[in-house]
């Protein structure tokens, strides 16, 4: 990919960011449609998350995405939501309209059509593990997708209050999970259990899973979390985080460049990394 002073900016901002595997997955991208576009990755500190954002507007970026913990701390640094990510209440993905910029919401579009690989959620009973924006995004897009979706905890007050706001049920706090999980149809990981420093962390034990559950574990790197491995050893439908990250991400590629996004190059791109 050659950089000149024709190439357009798009960017990622997340802290930390640096593990980030959007980039590799949109330049795969725009390699393949011979765009003059690049992707980058930057971590500004929560003390200048406003001034990052205006930085990017007044570079002319033509839009970035927004990972945690920003989702919603850049809700009111934004000029206009889209009808959904206003719903919502969180923001992954901004586009910038010579200068304006506007926020959107794709991480339930990924996940949706991540698990709709696997079945159709209408009907379905799902347990949603998580209280953060991430969740937030699931369980506004599952119910509207006529899903039962539970939120589940670790910290009561949050996971109520999502509940509420997404006019969906609250199932209970993390610890009661194992009891309960093989109630339901669809288990997804919405918290960052399994990565980092909770890398041995599973937010709840495959052995409570029930054959045939389909599990969603949003989180990426690794690939294969505790969660996936310990849910394939009980005979789950397993549904990795690239899936996910792949699908939110070809909505904002054609978002950001107006064209069809080259599925394939991008998905072999985005797996190559993570092995």
């Amino acid at each position: 990919m050659r950089i000149d002073a024709q190439t357009i900016m798009c960017a990622t901002i997340a802290r930390p960011n640096r593990a980030a595997r959007s980039p590799v997955m949109h330049n795969a991208g725009f390699e393949a449609l011979g765009l003059k576009y690049v992707y980058l990755a930057f971590e500004p500190e929560a003390h200048m998350l406003a001034k990052a954002v205006d930085g990017l507007r007044a570079l002319g970026a033509r839009g970035f995405s927004v990972s945690q913990p920003y989702k919603q701390a850049v809700v009111p640094l934004l000029d206009e939501l889209d009808e959904t990510a206003a719903e919502i209440g969180a923001v992954n993905t901004v586009y910038n309209d010579n200068g304006r910029l506007k926020g959107y919401n794709t991480d339930w579009i990924g996940a949706l059509r991540a698990v709709e690989e696997k079945t159709d959620p209408a009907g379905r009973r799902v347990c949603l593990i998580g209280a953060g924006g991430a969740a937030r995004a699931i369980a506004f897009g599952f119910r509207k997708r006529g899903a039962l979706v539970a939120v589940w905890s670790r910290d009561k007050a949050k996971g109520s209050a999502l509940a509420r706001d997404a006019a969906v049920d609250f199932g209970g706090v993390l610890t009661d999970l194992p009891r309960a999980v093989n109630e339901y149809d669809i288990v997804i990981n919405a918290t960052p259990a399994g990565m980092g420093a909770q890398i041995d962390v599973a937010p709840v034990p495959g052995s409570a899973l029930k054959p045939g559950t389909i599990v969603l574990d949003a989180v990426f790197v690794p690939c294969s979390t505790r969660l996936l491995r310990e849910a394939a050893a009980a005979g789950c439908v397993c549904v990795d985080g690239a899936t996910m990250l792949l699908y939110q991400g070809l909505f904002q590629f054609e978002l950001f460049t107006g064209k069809k996004p080259p599925v394939e190059a991008m998905r072999a791109a985005l797996y190559a990394s993570l092995d």
